[in-house]
């Protein structure tokens, strides 16, 4: 079955055909480093990352590019405030980035490119777009030329004389909806030498810059949030097309992470940073409750919805470790269920897949009732080639470690438990029954399931 992506600039699902057989470029809008990251920023990525295994598991031979601005009108007005360089802010933040990714196990991308890497990219296409007519110099800054562009807007499905763009109290547009690409220098900010003097880039030009710097004229897919359709999408495309790229034939977007209704963000005070989450929930806990609703639904953070994600997936891997106790570690198989694939190919869908991961948890636990190792052993090979492709492999090497503190404190816990385990079995070698079911009970009552099987009791953390 061929995938099939949405693609907002259609407002369809569409098949998705290659520009190049066996080959998938993606450019994905990735992090403005002005602060660290909260859960609805990491969403973007990881379920590009999803997208990016899909279609590895397919075949394809997959380009990930995935952007870092690490210069804006916000990471300049930070380092005001703090008085510290504006770089340092900025990597600081791209770091804590980089840990939020991996601490949710997104492979990292193929090429990770910094704006201000590629200021001479953005002055070429800058030079190309004036002498093309599409862009102009007014005081220092550059300015795109909106209605010079008769497809601007289409993406949004917006019509210019409805748009109203402020010009910021910017003199020298022609038009107040045209927007910058290079801002002229201002006394103490950072700044690169041009033809038009010394400034720096304007949010849009970096993109479209580097997409067509590290993907060429053309690429297939274009990903990033529903929140940059407009302007950001718009005005890449704008830069892009007018400069004589074809650019991106397919674009996709992820939805948000949501509080109380509104999206997560930094300036409504409602963010939810990763590096605080991690100590509270388990990593792999985290990305299935990102990871597995469908990219295009808003997901409504609650902390209720967190233990509800943390069950779910306590029971996936309840029967993964209970198989390996039985058979040993089983390798993953080689193709994953079919109605697995015929979900994932349809617009990746994630929660039509987990159903039958769930259903094969099932099926698996049933044959371990009935002590059918062979058909258990199967089931379980089937189990991680589907956790596979979504990051949720729990025998991954990935999550072998989580966090080290996380595997001492596992440790120590462990070691506690098996003592008092170690009375309950003596309570039950003298058949005092009582004393035994006491003890189950105390420690049920401290959130551990304690689970009797032939190689002895076994206990695990149950629903908070």
């Amino acid at each position: 079955m061929t995938i099939r992506l949405y693609d907002t600039s259609a407002r369809q699902i569409r098949d998705f055909s290659p520009l190049k057989p066996g080959c998938v470029s993606i450019y994905l809008c990735g992090a403005t480093v002005q602060a660290a990251p909260h859960i609805g920023h990491i969403r973007s990525g990881l379920n590009f990352d999803i997208m990016r295994r899909w279609f590895a598991y397919r075949g394809y031979e997959v380009t990930f590019v995935r952007n870092v601005t690490d210069i804006d009108d916000k990471i300049i007005a930070k380092s005001a405030d703090q008085n510290r360089p504006w770089w340092a802010i900025g990597y600081e933040n791209e770091r804590a980035f980089n840990d939020g990714y991996h601490a949710l196990g997104c492979l990292p991308p193929t090429y990770e490119p910094r704006a201000t890497g590629h200021v001479t990219e953005m002055v070429e296409m800058m030079r190309g777009l004036i002498e093309l007519g599409h862009a102009y110099e007014a005081d220092g800054n550059v300015y795109f030329d909106v209605r010079s562009f008769p497809e601007y807007l289409a993406l949004s499905n917006q019509d210019i004389d409805d748009l109203r763009q402020p010009d910021e109290g910017v003199s020298g547009k022609r038009d107040p909806r045209d927007f910058a690409m290079w801002k002229a220098a201002k006394p103490g900010e950072p700044s690169w030498e041009t033809p038009w003097g010394r400034g720096r880039p304007g949010w849009h030009l970096e993109c479209s810059a580097m997409a067509h710097k590290y993907l060429g004229a053309a690429f297939d897919i274009h990903g990033g949030g529903l929140d940059l359709v407009f302007p950001h999408h718009e005005n890449e495309i704008a830069q892009a097309k007018a400069y004589g790229d074809d650019f991106a034939r397919y674009w996709v977007h992820n939805a948000w992470v949501t509080m109380s209704g509104e999206k997560m963000s930094k300036s409504l005070g409602n963010s939810v940073l990763v590096s605080e989450m991690v100590k509270r929930w388990r990593p792999i806990v985290l990305r299935y409750y990102l990871g597995t609703p469908h990219y295009r639904s808003m997901i409504e953070y609650s902390e209720e919805a967190l233990r509800e994600a943390e069950s779910a997936f306590a029971r996936i891997e309840g029967f993964v470790q209970r198989v390996v106790e039985k058979a040993g570690v089983v390798e993953p198989a080689a193709e994953v269920p079919l109605a697995f694939a015929e979900a994932m190919d349809d617009d990746l869908g994630v929660p039509q897949a987990l159903a039958v991961v769930h259903t094969t948890v099932r099926q698996g636990n049933s044959a371990l009732a009935a002590d059918d190792k062979e058909a258990a052993v199967a089931r379980l090979a089937e189990v991680r080639a589907m956790l596979g492709v979504l990051g949720l492999d729990p025998l991954d090497a990935h999550w072998a470690g989580e966090s080290d503190r996380g595997a001492d404190l596992h440790g120590v816990v462990d070691t506690l438990v098996r003592m008092v385990l170690d009375q309950r079995e003596a309570a039950r070698a003298r058949k005092d029954w009582p004393t035994a079911d006491a003890i189950r009970d105390q420690l049920g009552q401290s959130g551990l399931v304690i689970e009797d099987s032939p190689q002895g009791p076994r206990w695990s953390l149950g629903p908070r």
